[in-house]
């Protein structure tokens, strides 16, 4: 386990503040692994998804400390997303 990961784990929870989502998503952070979020909150992982977005770890730091908008990354070309779109927004509304 990376301690990038682990780190993006801990700011994800933080980011929620201790709330889940309604629905499962996976982060892809370029060579360092995934993770994903659900109704528990973030772990690690690499389990199927309704949605999986897929960013250089840089990219994903920049969201998790809100230094950059979801939105803003996939329009720019930095975030790829894949799979349900309704999820993602909603994601990205708890992230934001």
């Amino acid at each position: 386990m990376s301690e990038t990961l682990t780190t993006a784990v801990e700011a994800l929870n933080d980011k929620l503040g201790g709330q889940g989502f309604d629905g499962t998503a996976k982060f892809v952070l370029g060579d360092d692994g995934s993770l994903m979020i659900d109704s528990d909150g973030a772990r690690l992982g690499d389990d199927d998804a309704d949605v999986t977005l897929t960013a250089e770890t840089e990219t994903f730091q920049q969201i998790f400390e809100g230094e950059l908008n979801p939105t803003n990354a996939f329009m720019a070309g930095k975030l790829t997303i894949d799979g349900d779109m309704g999820a993602a927004m909603r994601l990205a509304s708890l992230l934001g």
